[in-house]
């Protein structure tokens, strides 16, 4: 068995004295694991580091196996935000929910998405709204995606406003006007109105919105909490921009 690809690094566990175990989000192969011999060496850590881009090959004897990886370097990026806290801990809840897809489970936009987050952890302006369009396109993924395009109420599509907990539809400020208590936020973000960088009192009301839904379809079945690093980023944002409900 052979195959190659591309993928962003998730994470290595130590294997032997030279070797690691690879865990990978590639593009046509879903989340993916493999043996990389030497991955401890001098050349390979710096490649092998969370949120690089890696061009693989992997081969096996059977399917079922691990297999090994051969691994060439791509979008180093790793350099770039090692400094940043915030943007570690974007990174960090990134990794932590694209591990709950199942593996080998082919999630091309997920890739897709994950390397564009890589692309901009290190950006304060951009970086943490990204996460929210993360998690946004995660939950599709897992069959528990948004429609935020038109109101539910009345089908317009502009002056979108809202989201509803319980439909998980967007609702425009005119229809959810008398209800607006009960009804979650709607940054223009997150519906694809993005002119500028949202604030991050936008991104703190994005996060509100997917952590509602991760909540409630994915950690809530699993009995799981929400990822360290996704409650970190939003402490950070709300030092930026002031206390928001979760």
């Amino acid at each position: 068995m052979e195959w190659a690809d591309e993928g962003v690094v998730l994470g290595v566990r130590r294997l032997g004295e030279s070797s690691v175990i690879l865990e990978v989000m590639t593009r046509a192969h879903g989340r993916h694991a493999g043996v990389v011999r030497g991955g401890r060496s001098g050349r390979m850590r710096p490649v092998l580091q969370p949120g690089n881009s890696v061009s693989l090959v992997w081969r096996a004897r059977i399917e079922e196996q691990l297999g090994v990886f051969a691994v060439e370097g791509g979008q180093l990026r790793a350099a770039r935000y090692m400094g940043s806290a915030l943007a570690l801990n974007l990174l960090g809840a990134a990794v932590a929910l694209t591990r709950l897809l199942p593996e080998r489970d082919p999630h091309a936009d997920v890739h897709d998405a994950l390397a564009l987050l890589a692309d901009h952890v290190a950006d304060d302006a951009v970086g943490p709204g990204l996460l929210a369009l993360f998690e946004l396109s995660l939950l599709a993924e897992l069959g528990f995606g948004l429609d935020l395009s038109r109101c539910v109420a009345t089908g317009v599509t502009d002056h979108l406003a809202y989201v509803s907990p319980k439909s998980g539809c967007a609702v425009s400020a005119a229809a959810g006007e008398p209800w607006k208590d009960r009804l979650l936020p709607l940054p223009p973000f997150l519906s694809g109105a993005l002119a500028a960088p949202p604030s991050p009192q936008d991104v703190l009301d994005a996060l509100r919105v997917t952590g509602f839904f991760l909540a409630r379809h994915v950690y809530g079945p699993r009995g799981m909490p929400a990822p360290d690093g996704r409650e970190r980023v939003i402490a950070i944002l709300q030092r930026l921009s002031g206390p928001s409900p979760q």
